[in-house]
């Protein structure tokens, strides 16, 4: 691509993250590796081939944490796939380190099984100082080395922080210092695409979290979020999530 095409696209990208609401503030690259860039096909099955382009989230560092606006963030949200680049995995463990002297929880999503092959030790290692993990049921049988969705409740339960798990068409289990509560998942005519299911039931959680919702209604709000992801092609939401929660009396 020209220059000016890239900018274009650059300042397209910008827009449309501001026009869903997020807080955008990094600001564009004169050099280097263009931004990350995911292909996905699916079959019919819902069964996902993934060509990705990691791009400049492999250059992530150090140099590029933001300490003030994690001091002033509830919570910081890390991606498990940021461990393999050894720079980007040294600006997350920077950047948590930073949260929990501001105060600022730290959430941890285990992003898939083959990196807890990977780094589970690492993971594991870093439970202690995690406020938050988002795995889903192979992710966490993993993380918890154990064979039983049962055994990784008991796991869960005996750790200081929040597990939110997820179980597909199972629905999720939210627990938290002995507190457990299973939420059904939200009906869906038809899955299409699971691509953005998970990110989407993290944003869920999390903003219910932030928002006082308690743990049953901020999981039954994140099922939501995911639900409404699956039902179409694509890992956007094709609604306006407020008024989805609204309509089913989540706020």
């Amino acid at each position: 691509l020209g220059k000016v095409k890239q900018d274009r696209l650059g300042e397209a990208f910008r827009a449309s993250m501001k026009d869903t609401g997020v807080h955008f503030t990094t600001s564009f690259a004169t050099q280097g590796p263009a931004t990350a860039l995911c292909v996905i096909a699916v079959t019919p099955d819902e069964q996902r081939s993934m060509s990705t382009y990691l791009g400049a989230s492999r250059e992530f560092s150090e140099a590029d944490v933001n300490a003030d606006e994690i001091a002033a963030s509830a919570i910081l949200y890390i991606e498990g796939y940021m461990w393999d680049a050894p720079s980007a995995k040294a600006g997350c463990i920077k950047a948590m380190d930073i949260a929990r002297k501001a105060g600022t929880k730290v959430a941890f999503t285990m992003s898939d099984p083959f990196l807890i092959g990977r780094y589970g030790d690492e993971f594991r290692a870093l439970m202690p100082k995690l406020d938050i993990v988002f795995a889903n049921e192979d992710e966490a049988t993993a993380l918890f080395q154990v064979d039983a969705f049962d055994d990784v409740l008991q796991k869960a339960r005996g750790w200081n922080g929040i597990a939110a798990l997820t179980r597909s068409e199972k629905g999720c289990v939210i627990a938290s210092k002995g507190e457990v509560h299973v939420i059904d998942a939200w009906p869906v005519a038809k899955v299409h695409d699971t691509t953005g299911a998970g990110d989407q039931f993290a944003a869920g959680f999390l903003y219910g979290l932030t928002h006082d919702m308690g743990f049953a209604k901020s999981g039954k709000l994140a099922g939501l979020c995911a639900a409404e992801v699956i039902s179409h092609y694509g890992a956007r939401p094709e609604v306006n999530l407020r008024k989805l929660a609204a309509d089913n009396g989540l706020i």
